[in-house]
């Protein structure tokens, strides 16, 4: 196969994962215009996925914050802290869902494995069908956990996009709050 056949291979496979997350995508888009402010976490490219929505979120004109940063402040009662793991099992994330849940926060996670420990904890489940880095499962062509970060990444900007219209904003106010010291 050449680059232009896996492309169109790529494209098909983060079709059939979008199309079969279902409204539990709604429920996050829910549960973030529901909270005080977001807070982001997760572990290798998962994480990265996660660090360009809080930025949306911030484009939004939320209050987002990704975990591990110095200026993050603490979370609390009313806020939400969103968890992206394939796996749902990395123990620093796990660590961090249950202090989540121990002060009052609400917690979502987007994860290829609705039965994990992070899930279990989790108000908001969102399951991906993907195979985690680490599991079988859903069959992909691609390497370790590459169609799961991948579906992330689009599930998070749609989810922005619900966001934008159910806040009646448009692509030109979230430019507004665009960084401009670049």
């Amino acid at each position: 196969m050449n680059t232009a056949e896996y492309s169109t291979r790529i494209l098909e496979e983060l079709g059939r994962s979008l199309g079969a997350v279902g409204p539990a995508a709604d429920a996050l888009a829910d549960a973030v215009l529901g909270a005080r402010r977001v807070y982001v976490a997760g572990a290798g490219r998962s994480g990265l996925m996660l660090r360009a929505f809080a930025m949306r979120l911030m484009h939004l004109g939320l209050t987002s914050y990704v975990v591990g940063e110095s200026v993050t402040p603490a979370i609390g009662a009313g806020d939400l802290l969103l968890i992206g793991s394939g796996s749902g099992e990395t123990e620093s994330l796990c660590c961090m869902a249950r202090r989540c849940r121990a002060l009052g926060a609400q917690l979502a996670v987007v994860t290829t494995n609705p039965k994990s420990a992070i899930a279990a904890l989790a108000e908001t489940v969102v399951a991906v069908p993907a195979p985690a880095k680490d599991a079988g499962g859903t069959a992909s062509i691609q390497p370790m956990g590459s169609l799961f970060e991948q579906t992330l990444l689009l599930l998070l900007d749609s989810t922005a996009l619900t966001l934008m219209e159910r806040m009646g904003l448009t692509g030109e106010q979230m430019y507004g709050r665009h960084a401009n010291l670049e």
